[in-house]
């Protein structure tokens, strides 16, 4: 039975998020509080409601670089540990309450140091956060720490990762506008990480095209590619009409590296130009290794169930499809091999074979 879920009966799923930006997720309620307690006063509104419509607009804009931007208000006020510890806090029991029951969630250490806080204090405050909500709403919370792109702090970024993999720290990733930041630029990080067993993920294929997921993968060993939604370029069709998979699009399919897909934000900053033509449905069909997720849940004014809906919409998805998603996003987590099984087993399975069962 593959009946078509409802989102009330999709927000029960037990589901899987590995991309969500801590900085585009806040509650704009808190930005609010947050900017009084701080003193910033670069709000475009104090009104919860407004700054909500507020930033939805500013990241329709169809402009990755435009996107970005909005940044600067949630970034702006999480200057301070207490700031850092609450938005991780609150994080948690958002995904929680949207019935997501493993997450990795990241954030860039080094845009949070503006008032003088270590990198290392910027660390431990969001996962006092993430260690509190998971124990309070029953989700598992990892952090990836990310270096930008446009700076030159990855390797500082890469060895605060391995520092504390121990203590929450699931992996690192590199993030900011692609075009001329190829990430290759970062490749002693990559390297230093290689070596350590540590993994990591590369925003790639997002707002550059091939040769971005190219060098991410072939030159610093990705594990996994942030978005990669532009893999797409590398598959064309037949005088039949079949997809023909090119070199680079065949070797991420074979060796299942995994696609970090994010529809809504990839229609927001024109890497596609809606859900229904998403390359999401196309890579779904030819059993690449895809993954759903919100990127920004407030810049995105989504939520991993309101993803997924999406597709369902779209697609015509049933429960095995999202079951697939799922499993898809677990076998790709950056946490133990034998604690992945037994999310996978005793949780995610289960539950999405109890909803099928109440069809």
């Amino acid at each position: 039975m593959n009946d078509r879920p409802s989102l009330e009966d999709i927000r029960r799923a037990p589901k899987v998020l590995l991309h969500d930006h801590l900085d585009g997720g806040l509650r704009t309620e808190t930005i609010v509080e947050l900017a009084r307690d701080a003193g910033y006063e670069d709000l475009p509104t104090t009104d919860p409601g407004n700054l909500r419509t507020w930033f939805t607009e500013a990241s329709n804009s169809g402009s990755l670089e435009r996107y970005l931007e909005t940044f600067s208000h949630t970034v702006g006020v999480m200057q301070s540990a207490e700031a850092l510890t609450r938005v991780a806090y609150e994080c948690a029991e958002d995904l929680a309450k949207d019935g997501v029951v493993y997450a990795e969630v990241r954030y860039a250490p080094e845009l949070h140091t503006a008032t003088g806080m270590p990198l290392e204090q910027v660390v431990e405050a969001v996962l006092d956060g993430f260690a509190q909500g998971s124990r309070d709403h029953g989700i598992q919370v990892g952090t990836l720490v990310t270096a930008m792109r446009h700076q030159a702090r990855s390797m500082e970024i890469a060895e605060l990762a391995v520092r504390y993999r121990d203590a929450g720290v699931v992996g690192f990733d590199i993030a900011g506008a692609e075009a001329g930041y190829p990430p290759t630029r970062h490749l002693d990080a990559f390297e230093y990480l290689q070596r350590e067993n540590s993994h990591f993920t590369i925003h790639a294929g997002e707002g550059f095209g091939l040769p971005s997921i190219w060098q991410a993968i072939q030159w610093c060993g990705a594990d996994r590619l942030g978005h990669g939604v532009r893999i797409i370029d590398d598959i064309t069709e037949d005088e039949d009409g079949n997809p023909q998979l090119g070199r680079l699009a065949a070797y991420v399919r074979d060796k299942r590296i995994p696609l970090e897909m994010c529809p809504t934000s990839n229609i927001q900053t024109g890497a596609a130009k809606s859900i229904a033509e998403h390359p999401i449905g196309l890579l779904r069909r030819l059993s690449f290794r895809v993954t759903v997720n919100t990127d920004n849940r407030l810049m995105s004014g989504t939520l991993p169930s309101l993803e997924l809906d999406k597709l369902v919409e779209a697609f015509d998805y049933g429960w095995d499809d999202l079951q697939w998603f799922t499993v898809n996003a677990m076998k790709s987590a950056f946490i133990a091999f034998d604690e992945r099984l037994e999310l996978i087993n005793n949780i995610i399975k289960p539950g999405f074979a109890a909803l099928r069962d109440q069809d």
